[in-house]
């Protein structure tokens, strides 16, 4: 029988290949003037708009009003946003290609023995979102390439401009294995001379802390909340790592684990806001204030609450998201459900590409408990965000447990079995968990956002 681990690798190193071949110009679209971004930016849109027309029953109808011959940045208005609830509800009329369907997306996932590729090339992963609401998504060939060139292309200009470096080790901490697209974006060797090493994000930490350490890594890419943490040990002198460069992602990067990053190593930070539904929408470069939007690749708008964009120093109430390599899958005006704020003026690496401030988001917190054992959200997440019966949930910290609503029709007892293993290794032996199923679960009355995780009074 064929290892599909195996099969998967012998791809994977082609498309590897093919991600190292496509940053030499990636980079070097780092420093092109605005004005050829944006005329690059136009006729990629373009491109896009033509092929979802013809090949979207759910983009055409909602292009009638544009023609994609002719349509810039300005004429986008014209377009409805697009919704969480239509990229999963309308799955089947957005998707491009003829051979695949929900059904057939969601038994890759159900069969799946480790990552895959499928007919043409196409990766197909799910995630618990941002907002818990469960989420299936294909990727094809030449989108992640993109993506990956887009998620290194800043760090690999940074070290090309701090000189030559013998060989590296990239210690990768996400999410270890399927469906999660996260770690085959971030594991991704940049040059002949990179070794990398993937260390489950969400396994106890002195797992991470002892695999890291073992790994002695030159670079760290992974979830800021476990690299803030790694650091704040290296200070306290229970690791001895040094890295050169850091890369955070999946979660806000707050003030303290940038703090603690810094005090540890005083290496750049580039830290990254993206989304399995467009990719990577900006990246810190590791110099100036902010993050870099992916400007040749993606479309911000900043709007207000009838989804008409606001000036740049006008205050926003959602941003949506154009990204212009998904064409199996495209989203086009999608609603983030992030708010940003764009930095004036020009960044000190030379770099053309605009600015954000780095992005405030949701942060996912820890649940700390009476007794000392603190359980990262990512054990919950990893077994609520990946079930297919779940739409979405919410977990309520109790003093020796947690209350888990969710909307959906899962099998209630092995849920609750597999959160009880999921968190007992971070020392809460036999938890108190209950999950009750619900019809739906209440969010912000003004902001219409859902809280995942709701931590006790501290």
């Amino acid at each position: 029988m064929s290892d599909p681990k195996a099969a998967y690798e012998r791809l994977r190193g082609a498309h590897l290949a093919a991600v190292r071949a496509a940053l030499e110009d990636h980079v070097a679209r780092a420093d092109w003037p605005l004005e050829r971004i944006e005329r690059y930016r136009t006729q990629r849109l373009r491109s896009l708009l033509a092929f979802a027309r013809e090949r979207s029953p759910f983009h055409a109808a909602r292009l009638t009003t544009v023609d994609p011959a002719t349509a810039t940045v300005e004429d986008l208005v014209r377009i409805p946003p697009m919704l969480k609830s239509d990229a999963q509800d309308r799955w089947d009329a957005i998707v491009t290609a003829p051979r695949v369907d929900r059904a057939g997306a969601e038994a890759v996932l159900a069969s799946q023995q480790w990552f895959s590729y499928g007919p043409d090339g196409l990766q197909v992963f799910s995630s618990g979102g941002s907002t818990g609401v469960r989420g299936v998504y294909v990727w094809d060939w030449d989108q992640f390439v993109t993506l990956a060139c887009l998620a290194w292309r800043w760090q690999v200009r940074g070290a090309r401009r701090s000189g030559p470096s013998g060989p590296s080790v990239l210690g990768v901490l996400e999410a270890g294995g399927p469906p999660h697209a996260s770690t085959p974006l971030f594991d991704v060797a940049t040059d002949d001379a990179m070794r990398t090493v993937v260390i489950p994000a969400a396994a106890p930490f002195d797992e991470v802390r002892a695999a890291v350490a073992d790994a002695r890594p030159t670079q760290l890419v992974g979830y800021a909340s476990v690299i803030g943490r790694l650091a704040r040990e290296v200070t306290a002198g229970r690791l001895d790592v040094a890295p050169t460069r850091v890369s955070t992602n999946s979660e806000p990067l707050s003030d303290e684990d940038r703090d603690a990053i810094t005090a540890a190593w005083g290496v750049p930070v580039h830290n990254l806001w993206g989304s399995t539904e467009i990719g990577v929408q900006a990246v810190g470069c590791g110099e100036g204030e902010g993050l870099h939007i992916c400007a040749d690749e993606v479309i911000l708008e900043r709007v207000d609450a009838d989804g008409h964009p606001v000036g740049p120093d006008e205050p926003a109430v959602r941003t949506l998201a154009t990204g212009l390599a998904g064409r199996t899958f495209p989203f086009l005006r999608y609603d983030l459900g992030d708010e940003v704020t764009l930095l004036p003026g020009p960044c000190p690496c030379g770099s053309a590409m605009p600015r954000v401030a780095s992005i405030a988001g949701r942060r996912d917190d820890d649940f700390h408990y009476p007794t000392g054992a603190t359980v990262p959200a990512a054990a919950f997440r990893y077994v609520l965000g990946t079930d297919p019966a779940i739409a979405e949930y919410q977990v309520r910290q109790t003093p020796d447990g947690a209350e888990v609503l969710v909307v959906g029709t899962p099998d209630v007892d092995a849920v609750t079995a597999a959160l009880v293993t999921s968190v007992a290794p971070h020392g809460l032996a036999d938890a108190a968990i209950r999950v009750e199923t619900v019809g739906r679960i209440p969010r912000h009355a003004a902001t219409g956002k859902l809280r995942r995780f709701v931590a006790l009074p501290g």
